[in-house]
This record gives C-alpha cells, structure tokens and sequence, in this order.
C-alpha cells in the first residue's frame, strides 16, 4: 500500500528530491518564512485585511518571483531561473497552502507576464525580467466593469498621437479597467485595448503600462481583503512603441494564451488550500469528544473524511497528469486546451465540494476566527469563479467532445515530466482558434487497464453508455443553443476526462486499488447524479430520459476498503499543525 503520509503536502516535512538543490531551498525558505510568522498573524492579516507587503518585501530578498517566473533566456547567468510548470504549480500549491491572497500576488503576476513573454518585443521582456530581479510583481488588465473578460469589447481606447506629441510617443491610451490584481504596485501592467482608428480585430493592441505613472490613476480596491483587486484609470497615458505587445488578431490570441497558461495555478491554489483545510478538520474532529465518543466514530463523519480525502487526492493526481500533457505540448499535440479547462472547472469545483464536505464535520468550529478554515471556507469559492466561470469553462470543454469520444489519434507516450527544462512553447501557443480539430488518444484502454478495480469497471460502464447517449439521443438545436442543459452534458463529458488522467496518474505514480476504487465510488455517483440532472430538464426528450435513468449506478461497496482508507484519513491527525 502506498505511504498516506506521501501524498499530501506537509510542510514540516517536505522536501522534495525530484527538484534542484535551489528549488528545494527556496521552497523551505517559503515554507519557514510562513511558519516563522505563525499562525495567529496570519490569520490576523487575512481579518484585517492587510497587504501582503511583507510578504513581497520576502519574495524580493528571496528572488523567487524571478527565480520562478524568468523564462531561461532572459536569465542571464543564473541558471536556476526558468519557467517550468513542475515546480510552479508546487509552488502555488504552498501559497495557497497557507493563503488565498499569496497566491494571487503571484497568480495576476503569472497573468501580467503572458502577453510580455508571448512577444517579440525584446526591450519589454528585458524590462519584465529586470523588474522580476528587483522584486517587482505585474498585472493583467483586460477586464472592465461593463464588458468584464470579454476579448471582443474594450472601452480601452488608443488615440494616434498628434503632430504636436512628445517625440517617441505612438498612442494615447484612455479608459479604464476594472477587477485588475496587483493594480497597485505592478511595475508593468499588460492593458488590453483597441485603437480608434482601425476596425475590427486588426484593431486590438496588447500595450505596457507603468502603474507610477502620472497619467495612471489608481482608482480603488473592489475587495475588501489583502488581495488589492484595483480598479485604474489612464489619461491620455503615453504608448511608445517599446510599450506595444502584440497587434492584431495576434493580440487576440495573446488574451487566450496567457489565460491558458494561469489556469493551471487555480487549481494548485485550490488543491492548497484543500490539504491545510483538511489537517485541521481530522486532527480536530478526531481528538474531539462527543456523547463519550471520538466525533470519528460517527459512521457519517468517517464517510465525509473518506469522500473528502478521495476527492483531494484525485485533484491532485488529475492536475499533476495534466502539467505534464502542457510540458509536453507542441503545434502538433494541443490536447492541453482540454485537460487546460478541467482543472480550472473541475478540479476547482472539486475543491468546494471537499471544504463543504469538512465544514459539515466542523459545524460551529468551521467558523471560527482562529481557524485556517474559516478563511479557507469563505474564498475557496473564489477559485471556480476566476479566469472564466465554469459555465464558460465547460462550454470550452464541449468543443473537444465529439473528437474526445468517438475519434481517436496515435500520439507518443506523454512521461511524467518533473525534468529542469523550460516550457518555452507557452510562449509559442499560436493562433487560438482550431480547438474543434484536435484529436486524443484513445482514453478507453487506460480504463480497460484497471476493470479489476470494481467501480473503475462500474464508471467505465458509465462512460461508455455515455457514447450511446451521443449516439442515439444526442442533443438537438435548441438544446445545443441551451447552456444550462449542455452544462449537464459537458459535466457528464468531464468526468470521463478526468478518470483518464487520474488513472494515469495513479499508474505512474503506483497508487494502490484501495484509493483508486474509493476515488471511482465518487466517480460513479457523481455521473449519477447529472444523469438524473438531465433527466429532470424540462427539455430532455423521451429517449434522453430513458438514458439518464438506466445510466444511474450504485457504487460498488465494499466495507473492508472503505475501513482501510479511513485508516490512512485518521493517520492524518496530528500530522501537521501550524506554528502559532
């Protein structure tokens, strides 16, 4: 069997020795500065609200911004600078570990780096990398408050300059921009625009802005919290053309990409914040004494920690397969703009599943000020909801569907990638556009691989009745048109997705059947549950109906297992509390 105490992050003990000498140095100096500063200002912080100026102040000193997010060439000679997936997502997973808002100080970086790492102005890369090597962060501005993330529209208008301007100077930037991270103090905000003089989509324009500037102004925070999500306003802010990104349609693709590229961390943000969530809740509930028992001993707590410990598992096994599909990637294998979106959309999702799931073990105490859960019960939500709604994530989703399911490519063998190399191909994603054209391997012999595991063979029924609902009652106009119903579709679609990644994971990773049939007793009722969901549509035909009930499975049971993985979930008490 393999060791519980391996799979989730512990901070006491963590030292992972798939990385560098430096990286595992820098994730120890992350890890005791948090401690070092204990629990009790942590969470003091978090009720104040404060900004995380201490904490920048650390990633200054420590250089971690720049060690972390410099793709190597623009390292100069520091040879531990790159851009590498692998340890970023640990990296976000530890911050989230200990706070939403330290994630996102590093989340919008990531985001207001994209378009700057994806052009071709070489002056402006340099600029990001010398103000990464002096501590700075950066932002990304293409929301606003009327059109929120929508590429299509911007009031973010870009005035030719005048005969009379300041020599040098292209544009005049006006507008303003609205949910914008590190708004505050980013030396380099990336600002979608458009500009007034050319139509259409030859008309976007991806521009740097300097947040110190006078024509900047910064407007408000919308949150109250640490994270200062800004609202900012430029004036007739001056564009020169080492200012300018990207151009065009070009710019378009820029706005996708970067989003392509972030997603990846809300996942390991929420995975984060999940594990720390769950110490406190089995080392609480465990040692707590209810009508003269453990509150463990209630059969229905124990089902919780079970579901719960499951569950985070399989996101973290699902996001670990999926990293190495987007290492891996190229202009001939894009099957990352798939699994891309599920970790945002399910993974996430999964996160708020779990953290309900403890607060109803909890109870009262999950409310408590001197909780880490507490902070994390209030913003796990924000997870699912960023960088597109899963509403939007799985309409994304839905475009690979028919290929996913019914057209199968060869491709190479995907190895886990863990390996010191630079994913330099995010900044070469290309046009975003063709995503109804790639092709997957066939995901059905990694389920064949395991039917002796029996709810991945129950699931695995599951998935393949779902190619008969495709088949023999597929959607029609109007339901395809219907985004609340194809949700449920795309729901259904999902979760064969992420079996496949979970049960690759789980080979490469050897975890044992216990844990791989306790995460498909989830599975299984999970696919139940939005068949009975599109059964309940008002639009859902005859035939369609029929399908969602003979589609409904019970999960195998079997109480031994069931006993022994709750004897890996009770091993958890006391494993790891913070440093007051």
């Amino acid at each position: 069997m393999t060791n519980s105490s391996g799979l989730l992050l512990n901070p006491k003990t963590y030292d992972p020795q798939r990385f560098d000498p430096e990286t595992r140095r820098l994730f120890r100096a992350l890890i005791d500065w948090f401690e070092d500063r204990g629990k009790v200002k942590l969470l003091q912080d978090d009720l104040e609200g404060a900004w995380v100026s201490d904490f920048l102040d650390f990633i200054k000193r420590e250089r971690i911004f720049a060690t972390f997010l410099t793709p190597s060439a623009f390292a100069g000679d520091d040879e531990n600078k790159r851009w590498d997936t692998s340890r970023n997502a640990v990296l976000s997973e530890i911050l989230g570990f200990y706070g939403l808002a330290y994630w996102y100080a590093e989340q919008v970086t990531i985001l207001g780096l994209g378009p700057i790492w994806q052009s071709n102005n070489k002056e402006a890369m340099q600029r990001a990398a010398d103000q990464l090597e002096a501590g700075g962060v950066m932002a990304f501005a293409l929301s606003e408050r009327e059109h929120g993330a929508d590429i299509y529209n911007t009031d973010m208008i870009l005035t030719p300059a005048s005969e009379d301007d300041d020599e040098g100077v292209l544009f005049r930037a006006s507008g303003e921009k609205y949910y914008i991270g590190n708004g505050n103090v980013a030396g380099m905000v990336s600002v979608f625009s458009r500009r007034s003089d050319v139509e259409g989509a030859e008309g976007y324009v991806w521009f740097v802005a300097d947040s110190r500037h006078e024509n900047y102004e910064l407007i408000d925070n919308v949150v109250h919290g640490q994270m200062y999500v800004s609202t900012f306003r430029l004036d007739n802010y001056p564009v020169r053309e080492d200012d300018i990104l990207e151009t065009g349609p070009e710019a378009f693709s820029a706005a996708l990409n970067t989003v392509n590229v972030g997603k990846f961390n809300l996942c390991s943000g929420s995975i984060g914040m999940c594990e720390h969530a769950f110490y406190e809740a089995i080392t609480h509930a465990n040692n707590r004494i209810l009508y003269g028992n453990p509150v463990t001993d209630f059969p229905h707590v124990r089902a919780s920690f079970v579901d719960a410990y499951s569950r985070l598992i399989a996101m973290k096994l699902f996001s670990d397969r999926a990293i190495d599909y987007f290492r891996s990637a190229s202009r001939e294998d894009r099957r990352y703009l798939l699994f891309n979106p599920v970790t945002k959309s399910k993974v996430t999702s999964e996160g708020e599943v779990v953290v309900e799931l403890l607060r109803d073990i909890l109870a009262a105490k999950g409310f408590e000020k001197n909780t880490y859960f507490a902070e994390a019960a209030r913003l796990i939500g924000a997870l699912p909801r960023l960088e597109g709604t899963v509403h939007v994530n799985v309409a994304q989703i839905l475009k690979f569907m028919p290929n996913y399911m019914f057209n199968p490519a060869e491709y190479p063998d995907v190895d886990s990638r863990d390996d010191p190399a630079d994913d330099v191909f995010f900044w070469s994603q290309g046009p975003a556009r063709g995503a109804s054209k790639i092709q997957f391997s066939d995901w059905a012999p990694i389920y064949e691989s395991r039917l002796g595991v029996p709810n991945v063979a129950r699931f695995y029924d599951q998935a393949q009745s779902l190619k008969e609902l495709l088949l023999t009652a597929p959607p029609d106009a109007d339901q395809m048109r219907d985004l609340d119903f194809m949700l449920v579709v795309g729901h259904l679609f999902t979760l064969v997705v992420y079996g496949q990644l979970i049960l690759e994971q789980a080979a490469l990773t050897g975890l044992d059947d216990d844990l791989v049939d306790q995460i498909f007793d989830f599975q299984v009722r999970d696919f139940s549950a939005h068949a009975v969901a599109l059964h309940g549509k008002t639009s859902s035909t005859d035939a369609q109906q029929s399908w969602a009930l003979s589609a409904v499975r019970k999960p195998v049971t079997d109480r031994a297992r069931f006993d022994r993985v709750w004897e890996r979930v009770k091993a958890y008490d006391g494993a790891y509390e913070m440093n007051p």
